[in-house]
């Protein structure tokens, strides 16, 4: 018993979402002594979702391996190829055998949602004992996922908050890695990443003559915008009052402006219950080498301030707005306010 409240105490020692599910893994290892222990999750769109590989580790093993953050989607395999897996991601405990092998797959739920999937592959069926063990770690882990999402997520809208920004730049943008190795990766256009910043036009008009009620209303209506709208491995921030943030990965800046402008469109086309329409300016820039949040995200405030100046409704690029002569490419204070 003491071990395994060591194993729980090691589980729940990080805050890091992607060291829990690799320290998840190695601690079933440790405990079940099995063939392999891997974990899955789903990303992509609702009509592409592939797996990624978040840890495995298998018997000889000395640390768990698993997918980068952002692989490419079109390399992963589709859901549908592991039809065992999508039973355990509707809630079933499976059990199977491959060649000679036994596979046991769990759910990985959180809060609202089953969000993966465990698979112990041993060579023997586990026994009542061992599955109820994994169960009841997987409980614990489900619990500590919530205390996590309650320090991470706007109570509003669910998205991602302020405080875990800096950490996941620095992790999705590479910028801590030695300088030819970031050379190296930003040859191939997986490596190329983006920072966006959305704000809510006229958002101050809306909660003077509907309420503050109503206000939230459409903030809670445009984060699930934004959630239909972007990937599910892209990461949706939100600042405060009506200011949003995204993090994503496009191979080009064409790529993230069409990105950026369906989700313009999303919003411009869709209708808020008492309001009516509602539009977004949005600016964005490429993360480079050695940057940091406050950096990037003045490049991208300057956009969207360019972009609320310009007439609002649009989508603007830092990069292209200095190359087109329209900023000059250096820090300036705002000294009106368009908002």
């Amino acid at each position: 018993m003491s071990q395994i409240v060591d194993y729980l105490a090691e589980i729940t020692g990080f805050r890091d979402r992607e060291m829990l599910d690799v320290t998840l893994a190695a601690a079933f290892r440790e405990m079940l002594q099995p063939l392999s222990v891997a974990i899955y999750r789903t990303v992509g769109e609702a009509h592409d979702l592939r797996w990624v590989t978040r840890a495995r580790q298998r018997a000889d093993d000395l640390v768990a391996s698993a997918d980068p953050i952002w692989a490419k989607l079109a390399e992963l395999p589709r859901v549908a190829e592991y039809p065992e897996r999508c039973r355990a991601l509707a809630g079933e405990i499976v059990q199977s055998e491959r060649a000679s092998a036994h596979v046991c797959l769990f759910p990985l739920a959180a809060d609202r949602e089953i969000v993966g999937v465990l698979e112990v592959e041993s060579t023997a069926p586990l026994d009542a004992d061992a599955q109820n063990l994994i169960r009841g770690v997987l409980q614990v882990y489900r619990n500590f996922q919530s205390v996590l999402d309650y320090g991470e997520r706007d109570t509003l809208t669910g998205l991602l908050n302020r405080k875990t920004f800096d950490e996941n730049f620095y992790r999705s943008a590479q910028v801590m890695l030695p300088a030819a190795e970031v050379e190296r990766r930003r040859k191939g256009p997986e490596s190329r990443r983006w920072v966006g910043m959305i704000d809510i036009d006229f958002f101050k008009a809306v909660n003077d003559k509907f309420g503050h009620l109503i206000g939230d209303e459409v903030l809670l209506l445009l984060s699930r915008l934004m959630r239909s709208s972007f990937r599910i491995e892209d990461q949706l921030y939100r600042f405060g009052g009506e200011e949003f943030v995204v993090l994503l990965q496009c191979d080009s800046a064409a790529d993230a402006a069409l990105v950026f402008e369906r989700f313009r469109a999303n919003v411009a086309g869709h209708h808020f219950p008492q309001v009516g329409y509602v539009t977004i300016s949005v600016g964005f820039t490429e993360i480079i080498a050695g940057d940091c949040p406050t950096s990037a995200l003045g490049r991208a405030d300057r956009a969207v301030y360019h972009a609320k100046a310009s007439g609002r409704n649009q989508v603007r690029q830092y990069e292209k707005l200095v190359a087109d002569g329209q900023l000059d490419g250096k820090e300036m204070a705002r000294d009106v306010e368009l908002y």
